[in-house]
């Protein structure tokens, strides 16, 4: 990244940006993309030794602030500790690279619990971290938001039913976000990986390979330099490629239903612009 780069990308989307699921792979990739852009960081995470390991790396090699926060991105009030933890904090952008690696089981045979926890992880975490982060954004007139999501959302398939449907909620959310962000400044854009080697998938016994498995490295770089082309973009040109066989123009899309929710708003009298001028005022209080 050049530096006229890093600066346009400092400006866009700092002083602070909030990463969760930071203790490794994709997301430790990002930290040390962004803070070598020159943006400060919050770190979140559940394991703090690794957490703050990847903290220490950073600041060393970077020279940036970082704060870190041992969270568990399933507990039903995280978003609020993160709201609570940077109220003194102008947060320009939120990562959300957290995501289990899936283990293909068939549904009956998962137990609930780990069902729950991939919707927990994937859908309400966030949600609840954009919606306590974004309100500062919209008043500011910039930032962004950026979700890691899986080709598995392409469609529903057998042994990750779950894990599937997670996946396609990310897309859906994101786009739902960029329709109404993005006029009023904010870049929302969903990442959408194929299969990806980090320390979480060699845990699962699967050997790399070259020809099908990205570096987290290489998937941060091209991950920051789309921020911006949301709200749906797919990472690597093996993946774009699948991806192109099954789904149309994302935005093209996106912006074709939106003109009927829109319309459909104008009718009921909520319209778009009435209800994000309302979502704006609210802050940490309201969530």
């Amino acid at each position: 990244m050049t530096n006229d780069a890093e600066m346009r990308l400092a400006d866009r989307y700092g002083p602070w940006a909030v990463i969760a699921g930071a203790s490794e792979g994709i997301g430790e990739a990002l930290a040390h993309r962004l803070a070598g852009a020159g943006i400060d960081l919050v770190l979140i995470a559940r394991s703090e030794a690794r957490l703050r390991a990847v903290a220490g790396d950073v600041e060393a090699r970077h020279g940036r602030d970082v704060r870190v926060l041992p969270l568990d991105l399933t507990d039903p009030g995280m978003h609020r500790a993160v709201a609570e933890s940077c109220r003194d904090l102008e947060v320009g952008l939120l990562v959300y690279a957290a995501g289990s690696v899936n283990r293909t089981i068939d549904f009956t045979d998962d137990p609930y619990e780990a069902s729950l926890r991939q919707v927990q992880l994937n859908c309400i975490g966030p949600m609840g971290l954009a919606r306590a982060l974004s309100p500062a954004m919209l008043a500011r007139g910039r930032g962004g938001i950026v979700m890691v999501a899986s080709l598995a959302a392409l469609a529903g398939a057998a042994q990750i039913a779950v894990y599937s449907a997670v996946k396609a909620f990310q897309v859906n959310f994101g786009e739902g976000l960029w329709a109404e962000m993005s006029p009023r400044g904010i870049d929302v854009c969903t990442a959408v990986l194929g299969q990806t080697w980090t320390p979480a998938l060699e845990r699962t016994g699967v050997t790399y390979d070259p020809g099908t498995d990205m570096l987290a490295e290489d998937v941060a770089d091209e991950i920051i330099a789309n921020i911006a082309n949301g709200p749906t973009y797919v990472v690597g040109a093996r993946n774009q490629a699948i991806a192109a066989r099954v789904w149309p123009d994302r935005r093209t899309l996106v912006q074709m239903i939106g003109a009927h929710t829109s319309a459909h708003a104008a009718r009921t009298g909520a319209t778009p612009s009435s209800t994000t001028a309302a979502g704006s005022t609210l802050g940490a209080s309201a969530i």
